[in-house]
């Protein structure tokens, strides 16, 4: 997909706003699985391809393939899409909702993250969290 068509497809899900949950919210969204729309309207959103969505939810693009035509995503997979959800609200709140300076910092290596982009961490848990403390560091201005 080139980036005039990513920037068309972000422009078209932009009534698309993610929200921020807690712990259990995610915990029972999770078990109750995730429909896939959701899923797709998010990586809209954030300018992921179909590979990078699959890395981030940590299963196979033939996996993602069949989840999509069932329509909902396994529970660990539904969770993990609810991280990424948390991880774009705080995106958006920091980047003043600009989805895409958001997904432009996605793919930036910082030196915070040892030279990786902060979607190359966002296969396990840790990752997330660490990224998300970035998101808050930045937020709050302390960049050392």
């Amino acid at each position: 997909m080139t980036e005039a068509m990513t920037a068309i497809s972000r422009q078209q899900h932009t009534n698309y706003q993610p929200k921020r949950a807690s712990g259990f919210t995610i915990i029972e969204q999770a078990q109750q699985r995730v429909d896939t729309q959701q899923a797709d309207q998010l990586a809209n959103l954030l300018g992921v391809t179909f590979k990078e969505l699959a890395f981030v939810l940590q299963i196979a693009e033939r996996t993602l393939h069949r989840f999509r035509s069932e329509g909902l995503l396994d529970s660990p997979s539904s969770e993990r899409l609810l991280l990424l959800e948390n991880l774009a609200a705080h995106g958006l709140l920091v980047f003043d909702g600009r989805a895409d300076a958001l997904a432009n910092w996605l793919r930036y290596p910082l030196r915070e993250l040892k030279n990786q982009p902060p979607l190359a961490l966002l296969n396990t848990i840790s990752g997330f969290m660490l990224v998300d403390d970035v998101l808050t560091r930045i937020e709050y201005g302390v960049y050392a």
